[in-house]
């Protein structure tokens, strides 16, 4: 990988970092399946990290006293240099800190570092944002990972569901233009399972704003799956392209879109984190990968490679990456 990249490797799991954006690029178990959509055509990304904004603010501007500062969906985070504060084997930090460039974004001094560390199988992510600066901090975060979908390449889009770890009955929320809706929408969950469809992303994202879980299961009836779980976080957004795509985003935020008819100042915004000057916030999420029955993985590779060619590290969907 051209970029400037580090490669970690646990028990049954690998998982590689590059330092622009702190941004998750490969995600393998064992057996070099790839789990991560790969940053095809259709999204160019893999799993971005979002801050100071989760979502967007009304005609991208954020109001701080009296002044407009541009701010474009999601923040700047997902696009600025990081630098390697640790490398190791098993785990690495990457921080970026406020310069003169993300004060004409966002007023504020801040430090930003991301942790990223290998267990059995599964893979911890820490955010922990630091005030910097003498007055209080406003923002938001959030994790943006994206999975193939279908996980193995023979299998139906709609065969797979997530499962949380409670019922979710609460309505949902959805965004118009990239705003929030204000009124909510009754759940597509049928207690605590939400069964995927291209359908469902017809209208952009379901955002759960106050899940009652703090885990949930990405999977098929046969096959590998995914758990993602979090810590800290308040929503949990779930994202693929409308129209149809390749991936699907299971995504925990604290923050979320401004609602259609906020335009006010920035420390008013719904949903936001404030920090007191010199105070620190830490918030995780952990992916945990499920391979599945060894039989089914071979048997859904076979199929595949009589259509594509022999297996390769990386393969998904009859792409080598």
């Amino acid at each position: 990988m051209e970029q400037d990249s580090l490669t970690l490797h646990g028990d049954g799991i690998s998982a590689t970092i590059v330092a622009h954006g702190a941004e998750l690029v490969t995600l393998r178990d064992a057996r070099e399946f790839e789990f991560l959509w790969q940053a095809g055509p259709t999204w160019r990304r893999h799993s971005p990290v979002l801050f100071p904004i989760v979502g967007r603010l009304k005609g991208d501007q954020l109001h701080h006293r009296g002044q407009a500062y541009p701010m474009t969906q999601h923040g700047f985070a997902r696009d600025k240099p990081f630098m390697w504060a640790q490398r190791g084997p098993r785990s690495c930090t990457l921080v970026l800190t406020d310069d003169a460039e993300t004060r004409t974004h966002y007023p504020f001094a801040f430090r930003l570092a991301v942790t990223y560390t290998l267990g059995d199988g599964q893979l911890d992510i820490e955010f922990e944002i630091t005030n910097s600066g003498d007055e209080p901090m406003p923002a938001s975060i959030g994790a943006h990972p994206a999975f193939n979908w279908p996980l193995l390449p023979d299998m139906a889009k709609d065969a797979y569901r997530l499962t949380f770890a409670q019922a979710e009955p609460a309505p949902i929320r959805r965004l118009k233009d990239g705003l929030l809706i204000a009124t909510r929408q009754p759940t597509p969950l049928k207690g605590n399972v939400l069964e995927l469809s291209e359908r469902l992303f017809a209208d952009d994202a379901v955002i759960l704003d106050r899940p009652a879980s703090n885990s949930v299961r990405y999977g098929a009836d046969d096959g590998p799956a995914i758990e993602v779980s979090w810590q800290g976080f308040q929503e949990l957004g779930i994202w693929s392209k409308p129209g149809g795509a390749p991936f699907l985003c299971i995504e925990p935020w604290h923050g979320i879109a401004s609602p259609l008819d906020f335009d006010g100042e920035f420390t008013d915004k719904p949903g936001l984190m404030l920090i007191a000057p010199g105070a620190k916030r830490s918030l995780s999420y952990r992916i945990s990968l499920e391979q599945g029955p060894r039989q089914v993985f071979l048997q859904a590779m076979k199929r595949a490679q009589s259509r594509t060619g022999p297996y390769s590290p990386g393969y998904h969907g009859g792409i080598v990456h």
